[in-house]
């Protein structure tokens, strides 16, 4: 696909030579002469230098650098537009392979494709162009709206709901029991009945062998257009707000509440019953023991300012030395009041 045609189709401003024949595309530091890249942070402009790119989607021209350009307001977001371009992931057939099973009572919306192994169970209603991979499970009662895609070994638990474009990849389970028990006077456990549906709005994509409890009352909700990274425990009775990013590994106890565009990285631990407001942002490996403050950004764990977090890690390197100073600071003290004369001595 030559340049121009790419430029018009992201409605970009090209700079350079149209007419380059571009064959894919690639990061700045492994690009070759026939592929496009991308400039997102402007730290990284002296690699610009050296890549050897065909073109790069910048905000702006680079200043000294014979390669062309197209201009963008967001070239991380253009450069994710022109994937699209040279790559789609293959859509299966539309139809039913005759190794799954589709309930007699279940309802499904024109354009599905159920692959082999695929079970769909009692009463269930999906809509329009879903894809169940092999092996994807939808039990009793679910419903589920258009553009549905449900990758192989993914599980929707009973009565859950779910939205239009709605993604889980492989091992996704949405509506698995919550972690309930109440313990006898024996000590052992009985197991509270978890009664409450996940609920998972639209837009929301779920990456692989992350879980979504369902609750014991109430419900469990995934608010729209929320991104689920790998490995993340969502607890029962937990709100994931709008547009939230949450990276790998982290893990939600029960009746968290997160709101809108809330970020948090990977490993982060979130207590329970508590709220991480509008637009937090939670760096990797803290702990959240307590209401996060619109806008904050917090690290450590205990977490708190990320900024103070940095300076408490950067004097704690240096502890150590801190407390011999402190301990030479008082043995000289002691020396001094040592050899200082008594009061009596100065009487004499």
């Amino acid at each position: 696909m030559k340049l121009k045609d790419i430029a018009a189709r992201l409605e970009c401003r090209l700079h350079g030579n149209g007419e380059i024949e571009i064959t894919g595309l690639a990061g700045m530091e492994h690009a070759g002469p026939s592929e496009l890249t991308f400039l997102a942070n402007q730290k990284y402009i002296p690699k610009v230098k050296h890549t050897k790119a065909a073109a790069i989607l910048v905000t702006e021209p680079v200043e000294g650098v014979p390669i062309a350009s197209l201009v963008s307001r967001n070239p991380y977001l253009d450069f994710a537009r022109a994937l699209e371009l040279f790559y789609r992931p293959p859509r299966p057939a539309p139809g039913i392979h005759p190794l799954a099973y589709v309930s007699p009572s279940a309802q499904i919306g024109d354009g599905a494709s159920i692959g082999p192994f695929a079970a769909v169970g009692d009463r269930v209603k999906i809509g329009r162009n879903a894809i169940l991979h092999p092996h994807a499970v939808i039990y009793e009662g679910v419903e589920i709206g258009d553009d549905f895609t449900a990758h192989s070994h993914s599980s929707v638990r009973e009565y859950c709901r779910i939205g239009n474009r709605v993604i889980l990849q492989n091992g996704v389970v949405v509506g698995g029991d919550g972690f309930g028990f109440a313990k006898r006077e024996d000590g052992t456990h009985y197991k509270i009945a978890q009664s409450g549906p996940t609920v998972i709005e639209d837009d929301v994509e779920i990456q692989s062998l992350s879980n979504i409890d369902r609750a014991t009352v109430g419900e469990t909700r995934v608010k729209r257009g929320a991104k689920i990274d790998s490995l993340v425990q969502v607890g029962h009775a937990c709100v994931v707000g709008e547009d939230n990013i949450i990276c790998a590994q982290v893990g939600m106890a029960g009746s968290s509440i997160l709101e809108r565009n809330v970020l948090l990285a990977g490993q982060v631990g979130v207590s329970g019953h508590l709220t991480v407001h509008d637009n937090a942002i939670v760096y990797a490996q803290s702990g959240i023991g307590g209401d996060v403050d619109p806008g904050a950004v917090i690290s450590g764990s205990p977490a708190f300012d990320a900024v103070a977090w940095r300076r408490s890690v950067a004097a704690f390197q240096r502890f150590s030395d801190l407390v011999r100073t402190v301990r030479e600071l008082k043995n000289r003290v002691a020396q001094l009041e040592s050899a200082a004369p008594s009061s009596t001595d100065s009487h004499e």
